[in-house]
């Protein structure tokens, strides 16, 4: 015990008053879809797995292999002793995925985003010699709220995926320097809803503005052979970047690619910048060789999983349609993620409880992570789940206290 620890003892206990205090509850996956707690069998409808890959033989077969040829670990970061032929061999099939001239590896998402926007706001003040013009949607993930702080830029925050106000702010500031960035996700990871891609590209071109697009929730999932959505319209070229495009999308293999790390892909110009100028490429280890086999064998199967996509869409569909008949408010999600948005913290605690009461597991999730008075449960279909496990969702909720 330290002195420091009657202060971290007081604040926790405000947290439970709140209903806001978290604890970590081990568990164990057998299968995509299925976990055990606490000697509890539980239908798993909280994973990011939206594909089912994370225990795919395929995966698993080629992260061992390459950890028997090349070892468990890197040894160093890029720029020292780290990069090797596997490296750059998944960063090039990575490239021809989306579609863009390069792509570089990062070891997770907030990593990524944490790290390569400072990155990119510095080229404002070298290049510009103001500091950058930062248009964000309200909603966007922590970690990009968190880059933004970590380079000291204002954020200028647009309603969530309100394309008029975000246009009203970049004509307000027409004439000031500074080079301009729009910071978005492509599906908002608590909400489940997807941003208007081709009209945001079109309001970058018209502002001349540089469009970052999180896709963690996209990649795998949806647009062509899971490309994201970034990928509809278009893919980024030399020199343009054509309707439906980003001029950066960043992603993630922990989620519907099943294993683990993330990548951001653009420009051959844009990938040696970051690989010169961001933190969290220069100073972290590289991925080991293992982790890079699994990406290699997911990047191959992905485009491949047209019929998985489409019975992920189907199913999130189904729920959706039934949780709207229980009574219950979805938002605007039209995506594998579906919440189940209840309002008060402690009567989403609740319904946790009685989820698992009845062999679901179904996550509460809570301020800050979503804004105060949207406490929801946070449902995440896989394509591992059947009818069968929908129904049964169904029926759990339907055990649930309902709407006030």
């Amino acid at each position: 015990m330290t002195r420091f620890d009657p202060y971290f003892q007081s604040a926790l206990d405000a947290l439970s008053r709140q209903h806001l205090r978290r604890d970590l509850a081990p568990l164990a996956h057998h299968g995509p879809a299925i976990v055990r707690r606490d000697g509890t069998e539980l239908l798993n409808f909280s994973s990011n797995d939206y594909l089912g890959l994370s225990r795919h033989p395929a995966l698993r077969d080629r992260a061992i292999d390459w950890t028997r040829r090349f070892g468990t670990g890197s040894g160093a970061s890029r720029l020292v002793t780290g990069t090797t032929d596997q490296h750059r061999l998944v960063e090039e099939k990575l490239a021809r995925f989306k579609g863009t001239e390069a792509a570089l590896l990062f070891a997770s998402g907030w990593q990524a985003n944490a790290a390569v926007l400072p990155s990119l706001f510095r080229l404002s003040r070298e290049q510009a010699g103001a500091p950058a013009l930062v248009f964000t949607d309200r909603l966007n993930h922590a970690s990009m709220h968190h880059g933004c702080q970590a380079a000291g830029v204002r954020q200028i925050r647009f309603a969530h995926n309100d394309l008029d106000h975000l246009d009203q702010l970049l004509a307000q500031r027409r004439g000031q320097a500074g080079l301009r960035f729009i910071v978005t996700e492509s599906v908002f990871s608590m909400d489940g809803d997807r941003a208007d891609i081709a009209g945001l590209r079109a309001l970058a071109d018209r502002h001349e503005a540089f469009l970052y697009l999180d896709e963690a929730h996209a990649t795998g999932v949806l647009g062509p052979q899971g490309r994201g959505l970034s990928a509809q319209s278009g893919h980024i070229q030399s020199g343009s970047t054509p309707s439906g495009g980003a001029d950066l999308a960043m992603g993630t293999f922990s989620k519907a690619m099943g294993s683990f790390g993330a990548y951001v892909a653009g420009s051959r110009a844009l990938c040696d910048w970051l690989v010169s100028t961001c933190s969290g490429f220069i100073y972290t280890t590289a991925l080991p060789p293992g982790l890079l086999g699994a990406i290699d064998a997911a990047l191959d199967l992905v485009p491949t999983m047209d019929a998985a996509r489409a019975h992920l869409s189907a199913i999130s569909d189904r729920v959706r349609t039934g949780i709207a008949a229980l009574g219950w408010d979805t938002g605007a999600s039209t995506t594998q993620i579906v919440p189940v948005i209840v309002g008060p913290a402690d009567r989403t605690l609740q319904l946790a409880r009685t989820l698992t009461d009845h062999g679901i597991l179904g996550s509460a999730i809570r301020p800050p992570t979503v804004p105060a008075g949207t406490a929801r449960i946070r449902l995440a279909l896989s394509a591992a789940h059947d009818d069968s496990m929908i129904d049964r969702l169904l029926r759990a909720l339907a055990a649930g206290t309902g709407p006030a």
